[in-house]
Formats: C-alpha cells, structure tokens, sequence
C-alpha cells in the first residue's frame, strides 16, 4: 500500500470515528467535559441544558473571556500602574521622573542597568502639550497602550495632540503628532558616557503645556530619592480595577470593541461604575491569577514562530516586532502580551533588521540543557570576542517575579564591556551568575538569590552585521559547580 493511499485510509478512520463518537455524544443526558459534567433535560441533541449547567456555561464563559482580556490588556494596564508608580514619589504630569540608581530602577520592568533613564508622563486632557526632544538620545513617545507614535525619536519640537482635540492654528514650526489617547509616556535613555554631555542633553528635553508656548516653565526634575515604588501590574481585583481606570479615561479603540463586549458582563464598561458583584468578584480574582500564570508561559516559552536568535541557542528574540511594519504587532495578541508582560515601551529601533543607531535585546530563561533559570544554582555565560555591538553590550538579570533588576546584597544586576571585565586570551569574555563568585572572576559575576527565579537579557547597542547574520554565536548559561 502506497504512502497516498494508507493517507486515505487513516483519514477515513478518522472522520468515521468522530461521526460515531459525536453520534454517541448526542444521546447522552449527561456529558463529561473538562468544567465537570454537564445535564440536559433530554439528551446532548434534543434537550435544554439544565438550569445548574446553565450558570456553570456562563461562568466558564466570563472565565474564559476573562483570561484572554488579562492577556489583551497587559499593555494599558502596565502603563497605568507605570504612570501611578511614578505619581508614588511625586512625579506629575509633565514632570521628569529621573532613575538613575539602582535602587531607583527597582520599579521599572526589564530597565537596563548602565543608562540613564528620564521618563515623563502627560495627560492630554487638558489640552496639548509640547514636548522638545534632544538630539542623540535613545527614545520615543508612546501612547497609553505602549504604543510609540510615528517618527518621535528624533530632534525636534513635537506638539502633541489628544482625541478629539483640534490642531492649534499657529503650529507652525511643531512637529505635531495626534495621540490615539489622552495619556501618553516620553521616554527617553542617554547612552553617552561624558556625564557633561549628559546635562547638556537633559537640559534639553521639556515638557509643558502648548498654552504655555511663550513663556515655558522650567522643567522639573523629580527622584525617588530611597522611596520604593512599583510600575509592576497589580494582581487579584487590582488588576481589573486598574484596567477599569484605563477604558473610563481612554476612547475604544475599534480593534478592541469585542474585548470590551467580553468584559461587560463582569461588570467592566465604559461610562458606568465598576461594582462587581460576588459572582463576577470570583471571576475575575481566579482570572487574574490563571491570567497571569497564561501571561508567564507565552512569555517564557515562547510557542510563536521566528522566536530564536539561532537554532543551536537558547537565546530568544524578546520582541517580537518587524521593524519594517511595526504597527502590525499591535495585532498580535501573544507576541504583544508575551512583550509587556515582562518589559514597557516598544518601537522599531528595539527591534532592528540592519545596523544603525538601534538597540537590540536577546532574552535567556533556560540554560543549555533546557531548565529554567535558577538562583540556587551557578552558571557560566560565554561572550565569545568581537561582540557585534558599534557602542558596547551588556547582560542584565532580572527576577521573575517582579520582572524588574535581581535584588541582591551586593545591588549588582549587570555587567558590561563598559566595565573593566577580566578577559580571555582570545578576547572572549565569561560572565558567571550565582551565589558565589568563582575565585579572581568578581568582576564578571551576578549574584543571584536561591529560592528565587532569573531570567537575562542580553543587549546589544548599535547592533552590527554579524548580529543580523547570526553568524556570532552567543552562548547559552551553562551550569556549573
């Protein structure tokens, strides 16, 4: 028997055995399914569900929808608790927060560890605001669903303006850029190593109101100054609650009309008050929790195509956005949701194709035998010589609970070939993360925490052709003793 015709004759087997398992299905009053068993007043066919296994659907329904709207909203609701994070140690709208410690850094999710960071949130609602953008940094302006507005990563005097708002007639010499929502974020890092350069940039960059265009306030810069402080999205009802925030003060995007008519019946809709009852409180309490665990699997085993830098690593591309047509990731549910859920901000320069003035950002959470990556134990990370990075590379952990930089006694979470890194003979170098450091190889090591969970990133700045080709073989944490 040819290979076509035992093809045939399995289908047939197929078809035939689902026919008579769905025929036998029908005439059974009562049905198996994984929520438990479901009754009907007749049979499967030809009878009603009965009124116990009518509230068991509908709450396996809200359930569901539940989960998938945790997944859906990641994004907004990452940037709201952002936004309140930064409120937390007196950062208000227009203010330059500046996390520059690593203390400082704690709330943030995935920061890196080596560049300055000035981040500046804006509410729209109001009226337009100016923001002027230096030179030579590494940023953009994104909306409340982390998504940047085209072409603000530059030199120039963007005026921004909200929904339903009318450009200013005199906006002559404004880059103006309509924002899809009221909130927006301006983020921007400085990776110049001259800490005068430095100033002489972030003295250019402001934030005020458009009203205020003749006579702009002086910007201010506000710290956490020791205060902790969290941009890491609630769990249990704070999540929802969170996301309620969200969809009262931002307009319905036409993408997302379905998700909003999923969340209705759990008492989450625009214009009205979110009171949920015990029902729905249940609900979304166990929503959250499944949601999360969902959002930490499509994150950390990535089951989408196209994930991996090369097929002999373990190493993976950590966003998933074609810098060719970066607005299509917006409609990628898992790729979006696995992003967000463990990083904030995404444009095109963090996801590059070819060499320029870009960053781009590998993640590890196995080690070479394909176990996750634990703090109880030691690794070896090999950094083969002639990284392909114009400006430097680094490699950062980060716990997986918090997303944000490991905590450990020493406040080390980084190294990079900024640093004086002890090398090999033929310029490779070898990174070790555990709770003690080899003898002579301080300066190369991370501490980790046992009992706690770690994943890394590895970025490269200015990302150079042997990156593109995959032709420089990075290496996978490898245990040891």
């Amino acid at each position: 028997m040819n290979t076509q015709m035992k093809l045939k004759r399995r289908l047939s087997y197929v078809l035939i055995s689902s026919f008579a398992s769905s025929s036998a299905l029908s005439e059974n009053q009562t049905v198996d399914s994984h929520i438990g068993k479901l009754e009907f007043t007749h049979n499967f066919a030809k009878g009603y569900p009965t009124r116990d296994t009518v509230e068991r659907l509908y709450d396996e329904r809200d359930f569901q929808r539940a989960c998938q709207a945790y997944l859906w909203a990641i994004p907004a609701v990452s940037f709201a608790q952002w936004q309140h994070g930064q409120a937390s140690f007196g950062a208000g709208n227009g203010d330059i927060a500046s996390l520059l410690s690593y203390d400082d850094r704690l709330g943030v999710l995935t920061p890196n560890a080596t560049t300055p960071y000035y981040l500046i949130f804006v509410d729209l609602s109001a009226g337009p605001f100016v923001i002027d953008m230096p030179p030579n940094v590494r940023g953009a302006i994104s909306d409340a669903w982390q998504h940047a507005l085209p072409d603000t990563n530059r030199l120039a005097k963007y005026l921004l303006v909200g929904p339903g708002q009318e450009t200013p007639t005199d906006a002559a010499g404004f880059e103006v850029r309509r924002s899809p929502t009221f909130n927006v974020n301006v983020g921007v890092r400085i990776t110049v190593t001259d800490p005068k350069e430095c100033d002489a940039l972030l003295a250019q960059l402001r934030a005020y109101p458009y009203a205020q265009r003749a006579n702009p306030p002086a910007p201010r810069i506000v710290a956490p100054q020791g205060k902790k402080w969290s941009a890491m999205p609630p769990r249990g009802m704070g999540y929802w609650q969170c996301l309620d925030e969200v969809i009262q003060r931002e307009p319905i995007d036409e993408r997302d009309r379905f998700f909003h008519a999923m969340l209705k019946p759990l008492g989450i809709e625009k214009g009205k008050p979110f009171k949920p009852d015990a029902r729905q409180t249940k609900i979304l309490t166990e929503a959250a929790l499944v949601g999360e665990a969902m959002a930490r699997a499509n994150t950390f085993e990535r089951r989408f195509t196209g994930v991996m830098y090369r097929p002999d690593s373990h190493w993976h591309y950590a966003l998933a956005l074609d810098a060719d047509h970066p607005d299509a990731f917006w409609d990628l549910l898992d790729e979006r949701a696995a992003w967000f859920y463990e990083a904030v901000g995404a444009s095109a320069d963090m996801s590059p194709k070819h060499p320029g003035p870009s960053s781009a950002y590998l993640g590890a959470y196995t080690d070479r035998s394909g176990d996750w990556l634990d703090g109880a134990n030691s690794y070896k990370l090999h950094v083969p010589p002639n990284p392909p990075a114009k400006l430097f590379w680094s490699v950062t952990l980060y716990d997986v609970d918090t997303r944000s930089l490991i905590v450990n006694e020493q406040k080390i979470a980084d190294r990079s070939s900024r640093m004086d890194l002890k090398k090999n003979a033929d310029g490779s170098v070898d990174i070790y993360c555990g709770p003690t450091a080899p003898a002579g190889f301080h300066s190369n090591s991370i501490p980790t925490v046992a009992g706690k969970s770690w994943f890394a990133y590895f970025r490269l700045y200015e990302p150079t052709e042997t990156y593109f080709d995959k032709s420089w073989p990075l290496g996978d944490f490898e245990r040891i003793k």
